[in-house]
């Protein structure tokens, strides 16, 4: 939010009190904190009446984290929700210089506050000594704004205005900014307004699904607002140095995240907010949906599964939309008789194909539904503050919203639930929980309504989450959700929401994609085709290529199906290509999630995620790696023309050129220089799929399905120089049990001569084999 014009003046009705000074300094080495109180420019003594004071407090969550929580009035009632965030202790230092300054080191990261009269400052610094970031002159701020309803004389002198807590990080001469969730828009943010505020705005708006309050930086950092509620950030859009945060309210903290490198920033990042969770291997093979609003019955979904059977197009997962339950009801959580008269034995016959279902819910209980009654009678929805239910028409007629603060309401919702697992649906695609009230409404527990609207739809994914690992247990369980908040990376999948059909949404939704990955989102995934509209066959194809290089592939849209053969038997061709692919890179995908389990690097990750060193690739937005040793260049024009960047390892030619080159996926006599743009047409058998340079890459191409045995048929792709005595290793994971390590294979190297391959923790003999490609 703008709360200037320029650099000396205030937008009319805005009172900004700029902390300059620090009053007093109290250091608590016992719980390693400092309180530290501030105030405006002082004087004379004189100066310390009739304005307010903030209070700054410095802890350290974790090693390599350090936030700073600034509090105007501490009077206010604090009902929640707050973010879980993990916490440790022992791996700080303090050091107090008397009226000078406070240094306040975790691990590789210090922050030293300025505490000599009328300098105040924080400056984050590395191990090295140079700044990330802080707050320089005039950065602190307790804003007042007169122009809003709120904003009235009571009670004689007392006058009432909405108050904001402002805090603005400095930022260098190049930095880039990154993250916020999955936005759609540019995907360098600096120059942007971004609020973090949930909405249903489709894929080509700045509104966005995925709201996440933490940005990372090229210099080395990541930061993080702890604030659940709405949050406004200036990305060098109203102060051209700073990053400008605000809140609503009498309080807010951000926490500062040191990474030398892109991928330690998430490290720690997923480290205070939540570990990615794994899913089951059956769910990167390919799904099939009814699409939303078309018209289909069981005989309409028994044609579709034969047509994929009779073309030997792989298929995993096939997926009912919102119609699955009678119009005006969503949810009753009861299949529509009139198109699925025999639901459970239909169910029954579609899993007796190897099926895995899945099946789509919402939050809300439109008024036609027979639960609705229930729900009001029982207190499960949000109430206004009168004590009614609190209904609309958008989405469905009279809608209630179910109130999961509730425990009553939770156990109820979930045990709907329960008896579609029972029927046996496999997964929940948790849709909306984007359209939450915040104004004259109450929660059973009474948190803040405000601060729920984005809280709301993490409350609702780990519901539904924790149910199936309930039932199903945690090796076979996960969601496809839209909407999520900090921490959402703990319940996967989460989609990229609603898509035109243009190479144009393909792009951004590749961006929005790019963006989540940097909020320690491991697994993401598009509509396939686009939602909004019907794909031209060129796109469908180009949008196949893209969605089975993705980590999770789902054919969806909106008023038209998503079925290959509708569009022309080569698009079947090139789909059963894709997927094929997909299925023999398992081993692969499935060793690459469990690192990104322990890190938080995502599956999909933008190029400078993996090469932070090579300036040219923080400004590419759209290509990207998947996994360490992938890197993919969609195709987005009929033309099948494809520019894409070859990244450097290292600055020095010669260590590169030791290397090796990147390696085509389709000729392995093709090779890439790194540090070059390439220009290349594609038809629809391929696409740029380059293998990097000293790599080592499982596949298994006798795979039917991804939770096959991976030894039978496994084969490990070594590209080039592996670097050195000794061995490059991969970890070979169990598809029944995605946390968990089969084994793991060796080659072992003598200078640039390959002599041999072992496997290791496996029981009896296993036989791998190595095709070596490139130099």
């Amino acid at each position: 939010m703008k709360f200037t014009e320029g650099m000396w003046l205030l937008r009319e009705g805005i009172r900004i009190d700029w902390m300059s000074n620090v009053e007093r300094v109290d250091v608590q080495q016992d719980t390693e904190t400092v309180n530290l109180l501030l105030n405006k420019f002082q004087r004379h003594r004189g100066d310390t009446l009739n304005s307010p004071t903030v209070s700054a407090r410095v802890t350290s969550p974790l090693e390599g984290i350090i936030g700073v929580k600034f509090i105007h009035w501490a009077g206010g009632v604090d009902n929640g929700p707050h973010y879980e965030l993990a916490s440790s202790t022992g791996h700080t230092s303090i050091t107090h210089d008397q009226g000078q300054s406070v240094k306040y080191t975790s691990g590789p990261l210090t922050l030293t506050a300025n505490t000599a009269p009328n300098e105040l400052g924080f400056k984050f610094t590395s191990p090295d000594g140079k700044k990330l970031t802080g707050n320089s002159w005039r950065s602190v701020g307790y804003v007042a704004d007169s122009t809003t309803p709120k904003s009235r004389f009571s009670d004689g002198i007392f006058f009432e205005r909405q108050n904001y807590m402002l805090s603005e990080l400095d930022l260098g001469v190049g930095e880039k900014l990154y993250g916020l969730g999955e936005r759609f828009g540019p995907f360098v943010k600096n120059g942007q307004s971004v609020d973090i505020w949930n909405e249903d705005g489709g894929t080509s708006s700045e509104l966005a699904y995925k709201n996440i309050p933490f940005y990372i930086s090229s210099k080395g950092y990541g930061v993080f607002v702890n604030h659940p509620g709405k949050v406004s950030l200036e990305l060098q859009s109203e102060r051209t140095t700073r990053v400008n945060v605000s809140v609503e309210g009498e309080e807010l903290e951000y926490f500062v995240i040191m990474g030398e490198t892109p991928k330690e920033i998430l490290r720690r990042y997923t480290a205070l907010t939540g570990k990615p969770s794994l899913v089951p291997a059956w769910s990167y093979n390919l799904w099939l949906t009814t699409s939303f609003t078309t018209n289909y019955s069981e005989q309409t979904v028994t044609s579709f599964l034969n047509g994929f059977k009779e073309r030997d197009l792989p298929l995993g997962v096939f997926h009912f939309d919102c119609f699955w339950m009678k119009s005006y009801q969503w949810c009753d959580f009861d299949f529509d008789s009139d198109m699925f008269p025999d639901a459970a034995g239909y169910l029954a016959r579609l899993k007796d194909r190897g099926l895995k279902l899945s099946i789509w819910i919402n939050p809300y209980i439109g008024q036609a539904s027979p639960l609705f009654e229930i729900g009001k009678k029982e207190g499960y929805f949000i109430t206004r503050t009168d004590g009614s239910v609190w209904q609309w028409d958008l989405w469905q007629a009279g809608m209630a919203v179910i109130d999961f603060t509730n425990p009553r309401a939770a156990e109820w919702y979930t045990g709907h639930l329960k008896r579609l697992m029972d029927m046996g649906i496999d997964t929940f695609k948790t849709d909306f929980a984007e359209r939450i009230p915040y104004r004259g409404v109450k929660y059973f527990d009474n948190s803040d309504p405000v601060r729920m609207h984005n809280y709301y739809a993490l409350l609702y994914n780990r519901i539904v989450y924790d149910s199936m690992i309930a039932t199903s247990g945690a090796n076979n369980s996960l969601l496809f959700a839209r909407s999520t908040s900090v921490g959402g990376q703990k319940y996967p999948v989460h989609w990229g929401g609603d898509c035109e059909s243009t190479y144009e949404a393909m792009a951004e939704s590749l961006r929005g994609g790019l963006s989540l990955g940097l909020s320690g989102y491991i697994f993401w995934a598009s509509d396939i085709g686009g939602f909004e509209g019907t794909p031209p066959p060129a796109l469908y194809k180009r949008w196949v290529q893209f969605g089975l290089l993705s980590s999770h592939s789902r054919l969806h849209g909106s008023s038209s199906f998503r079925v290959p053969w509708i569009y022309g038997e080569d698009c079947s061709d090139v789909l059963r290509v894709c997927v094929k692919r997909k299925i023999s890179l398992t081993p692969y995908l499935l060793s690459e999630a469990l690192i990104g389990h322990r890190t938080g690097t995502p599956l999909m990750r933008p190029m400078f995620v993996e090469f932070p060193g090579d300036l040219n690739t923080w400004a590419l937005d759209t290509q990207y790696m998947f996994g360490s040793n992938l890197l993919i260049a969609p195709v987005f024009c009929d033309e099948g023309v494809v520019t894409f960047y070859v990244p450097r390892t290292f600055e020095d030619d010669e260590k590169e050129e030791q290397l090796g080159s990147w390696i085509s996926w389709f000729d392995h006599s093709k090779a890439y220089k790194a540090g070059r743009w390439y220009t290349e047409t594609h038809g629809f058998e391929t696409l740029p799929i380059l293998i990097r340079p000293s790599s080592m890459t499982p596949v298994n191409y006798k795979l039917e399905k991804p939770e096959d045995d991976p030894w039978d048929g496994l084969e490990v792709i070594v590209n080039g120089y592996l670097g050195g005595d000794g061995e490059a290793r991969v970890e070979i994971v169990d598809p029944a049990k995605t946390a968990e390590v089969l084994g793991v294979v060796s080659v072992g190297l003598r200078g640039e001569e390959e002599v041999g391959v072992s496997v290791e923790g496996v029981e009896g003999e296993r036989s791998v084999k190595v095709t070596s490609v490139g130099k």
